[in-house]
């Protein structure tokens, strides 16, 4: 059989992979596929970092570099410390032998422990498993779709006072920001005052950028930011991705908290010193350490006298449980946290849960001009017409760890003011003056993944036969340096006839923005981090959420890797699931996945019964967008698992009705049982609706607990198990 990895990751799709995936491989054995698991969830990562399990995503690292390689990914945490530490609780409650993460390691025991750990935060998978660059777009079907059943997009005000505030000049990484392209294979040493911080083998042709934010500019702006927020009077809230980038982002964060709060900070000083308070993991972790002190409910109560006074207000993660934008790094990222300020209108909520307008203070330019503009665009002309809004494309440069992701080890919290330099086989390449407390990063990005990116963005543009954008800025180093690659590819590829530019940030977000007003299409060509931000944005705008996107890498040694969906509502759903039986993830984003990742086989091997069963699944598909059957919203309507038994009701009806006789004789019994059970099958699913469910485990749970939960309907897995 051939094989499809289905990798196990975290929260609700984890929960919906329960049900989904004996329906899928009951369909995809009758064609000669088999779809296995690989565990790369955060509790399967800790507990091989601690050598009490396969470490499967070093294996899945070996399989994006074969040919034949296929694996569907779904939304992984990208683990703060702080969800680092609650995994590690529920472990060890479950009776693993695993040691506390120590946050400040005393011996080098606990340094080697910590260690471990580390390699569990942030963007631990990504980085290993996109050994391609990304082409994301919308299903037609599914754009089709939401315009004829739009979402709610709400109106901006009138005289509208949102917008986006970011640094400008030298102080943040886009403004100091140098490149360089080494001419030939060399070590290069990263220095601080002459010690070395750490060294990488670069390979010929390859582009280091090096860069660093001021930590006294970065005060400065938040300061700044906050002042303006109470003139302006509105909402004032931060947007960062302290999860993806796992050292820079948690220190951005932790400043913020700190400039927000100095007066308290400041009183308390000692008692924080005392207590290891650590500001970048936020207000949910210094209440853990304040629990049971003399001082804890005064410091509470200072804390709240500043949201309670003149200051301006705070926007809140959760208004009814009072918690807010400081509450943990990883509770507010920036790709889910700023389309909703776009989809809501420029608002945010407060304290008492009522929307109000923000300004949305996201400090490094390099791609907050994107967002700046975004919040600009809707100011100036209105917010989007769902029902006609045109669509973006992302062609994404990520392979091989390109650009700002795959920047984690060469990423430092500056000991000491000084010279930070780049010295490679023929001296020094770059050189910064720095501050203590400032962040200094390099980041890499090889010729490799820059040619197939050029590749890709011609094939689709052919393809499509709509403008294609390049976003590079000439006043950005590392643009200046891919540009010149850029142009050279281009003359080996066959570009008559496409509508090829270049653009930096703003510009291309107009331009982008302009079209899809008028209903048409744009490709967007754009690095590692903007790709995050587009294919976000846009999605959620357009079809209500990015989960429903096709993300295709075509992977550099010839498989294929796919993506589903985005995980940042992912907790909610869980919380509604184990509240009331009710999970409201949609899974399409997975079955999409699965029909391209069926294709690939099915065009590689020139195989009709795959193709036969392919064809089957868009069918099913396009009659679970046409019938309307996601989950809904409400606990006693149909959820996830319903969503699952429609999509084998149309996919057994369309295989019944197929042309491949062997699938059409086996697929038509069971097409005929779905449809004749389905008010039994949807009374037994429904039946489950109310009720607090027990799976074992957030983090790490029971399977067989967890399946009984997501596997409720006895008439639906006795056809299902038969096939």
């Amino acid at each position: 059989m051939s094989k499809i990895i289905w990798s196990k990751i975290d929260e609700a799709p984890a929960l919906a992979t329960y049900s989904l995936l004996p329906i899928v491989n009951a369909f995809t054995k009758a064609a000669g596929v088999e779809v296995v698991t690989s565990d790369i969830s955060l509790a399967g990562r800790v507990l091989a970092a601690m050598g009490l399990a396969e470490d499967e995503l070093s294996k899945l690292g070996e399989v994006v570099l074969q040919e034949d390689g296929n694996i569907i990914k779904l939304p992984n945490i990208s683990a703060s410390v702080g969800q680092l530490k609650d995994c590690i609780a529920e472990l060890q409650g479950q009776g693993y032998d695993i040691p506390n993460y120590p946050e400040n390691p005393a011996n080098a025991d606990e340094k080697a422990i910590q260690a471990k750990y580390s390699t569990c935060l942030g963007s631990a998978v990504n980085p290993v498993l996109r050994e391609g660059n990304s082409d994301r777009r919308a299903a037609v079907a599914v754009k089709k779709f939401a315009q004829k059943n739009p979402h709610k997009l709400r109106a901006f005000p009138e005289n509208p006072k949102s917008y986006v505030a970011h640094m400008e000049g030298n102080g943040d990484f886009f403004g100091n920001e140098k490149s360089v392209t080494v001419a030939k294979a060399q070590k290069v040493t990263i220095a601080l005052n002459g010690k070395e911080l750490t060294s990488v083998n670069a390979i010929d042709g390859e582009i280091l950028d090096g860069t660093f934010m001021s930590i006294a500019a970065l005060n400065n702006f938040y300061a700044k930011t906050i002042e303006d927020a109470k003139s302006n009077d509105v909402l004032w809230s931060l947007h960062l991705k302290a999860t993806m980038m796992k050292i820079s982002d948690p220190i951005m964060f932790g400043h913020a908290f700190t400039v927000f709060f100095k007066d308290v900070f400041a009183k308390h000083a000692d008692t924080f010193a005392e207590l290891k308070v650590n500001p970048n993991q936020g207000m949910s972790d210094l209440e853990k350490k304040i629990k049971g002190h003399a001082k804890e409910a005064e410091i509470k109560a200072d804390f709240l006298a500043v949201l309670e006074s003149d200051s301006p207000k705070l926007a809140m993660v959760d208004s009814d449980k009072g918690t807010t934008n400081f509450n943990a790094s990883n509770d507010v990222i920036i790709d889910a946290s700023m389309p909703v300020v776009v989809r809501e209108g420029g608002k945010q909520w407060d304290r008492t849960g009522a929307a109000v307008e923000c300004v949305a203070v996201i400090p490094d330019s390099t791609y907050a001009m994107f967002h700046a503009e975004m919040v600009a665009d809707c100011v100036k002309n209105g917010q989007y017409d769902v029902s006609t809004m045109g669509t973006m494309q992302n062609i994404g440069l990520m392979a091989q760890k390109a650009e700002e992701y795959g920047s984690h080890p060469t990423t430092f919290e500056l000991a000491e003011a000084g010279t930070v330099t780049v010295t490679g086989a023929d001296g020094v390449l770059m050189s910064f003056e720095c501050e203590a407390g400032d962040i200094w990063r390099m980041s890499r990005t090889k010729d490799i993944p820059i040619k197939d990116w050029v590749r890709l963005t011609v094939e689709r543009t052919r393809i499509e036969n709509v403008p294609a954008i390049f976003w590079l800025d000439e006043n950005r180093a590392h643009d200046v340096q891919v540009k010149i690659k850029v142009d050279a590819f281009l003359k080996e590829f066959d570009t008559t006839g496409l509508d090829i530019q270049f653009m930096n940030v703003t510009n291309a977000t107009r331009f982008t923005n302009a079209r899809v007003r008028e209903g048409k299409m744009t490709i967007a060509v754009t690095g590692n981090v903007l790709r995050d931000h587009l294919t976000d944005m846009y999605p959620i705008l357009e079809l209500g959420t990015s989960a429903k996107m096709l993300s295709i890498v075509p992977l550099l040694a010839g498989g294929g890797l796919y993506e589903t969906g985005a995980g940042g509502s992912a907790p909610k759903h869980v919380d509604q699931f184990l509240a009331e039986g009710h999970l409201r993830w949609d899974s399409l984003g997975e079955i999409l996945a699965l029909a391209e990742s069926l294709r690939f086989i099915g065009q590689k091997n020139n195989d009709s019964k795959l193709a036969a069963l392919t064809a089957g699944l868009d069918v099913a598909n396009d009659a679970y967008l046409d019938n309307n059957k996601e989950p809904g919203r409400k606990c006693g309507e149909p959820d996830n698992k319903a969503s699952h038994f429609f999509v084998a009701q149309y996919w057994a009806k369309a295989l019944a009705e197929g042309e491949n006789a062997e699938l059409a004789a086996k697929f038509a019994p069971v097409a005929k049982a779905l449809t004749e059970n389905e008010d039994t099958i949807i009374a037994e699913l429904l039946a489950v609706e109310g009720k607090v469910q027990d799976i074992g485990g957030y983090f790490h749970p029971d399977d067989a607990k967890a399946e009984a939960a997501m596997r409720p309907s006895a008439t639906l897995n006795a056809i299902i198990d038969s096939i």
